[in-house]
């Protein structure tokens, strides 16, 4: 007589988890959306960032027209953020542009500038405003451009 073993079936039983290839295709598509997202992120916040840029040149602006007013010239004073200048002509420290100003034609005439601060989505643009309320774009993304308008978006006004 022969003696029977007995056998254990494992055919009720199934092994959970993922395959290597579904983990694979997982990461690919991740890093494909990742690819097209941080871009259009970083892109979006640069275009937030600019109206800081826009409101204070745009401020500046009348505040220099208004002393226009009061003078009859803009004046070396107009732009010094000094004891001789008048109290609004110092720019207050934007968080990404840094602003200047310079008078021009013997005081009658003056420009502004906004430059994106190094380390902010902005660096490497540069926007202008001067007193024939012309305003320009002199780099944009870093590259110099010269267009008569202040790029946000694309490369035409």
């Amino acid at each position: 007589m022969t003696s029977r073993q007995p056998t254990i079936s494992t055919s009720g039983v199934r092994a959970r988890g993922f395959t290597l290839i579904e983990v694979m295709i997982t990461v690919a598509i991740v890093a494909i959306l990742a690819g097209v997202a941080l871009p259009a992120y970083r892109e979006y916040v640069r275009r937030g960032q600019l109206p800081e840029a826009f409101a204070a040149l745009s401020d500046f602006r009348v505040k220099m027209e208004q002393y226009y007013q009061d003078n009859r010239n803009y004046g070396v004073d107009a732009c010094a953020g000094g004891a001789a200048g008048p109290s609004w002509a110092a720019f207050a420290a934007g968080k990404r542009f840094t602003f200047g100003c310079v008078v021009l034609d013997g005081g009658q005439g003056y420009r502004v500038t906004a430059t994106g601060a190094s380390g902010s989505a902005t660096e490497g643009q540069v926007y202008t405003i001067d007193h024939n309320n012309i305003q320009q774009t002199t780099k944009f993304k870093g590259a110099g451009v010269s267009k008569a308008c202040w790029l946000s978006r694309g490369n035409e006004c």
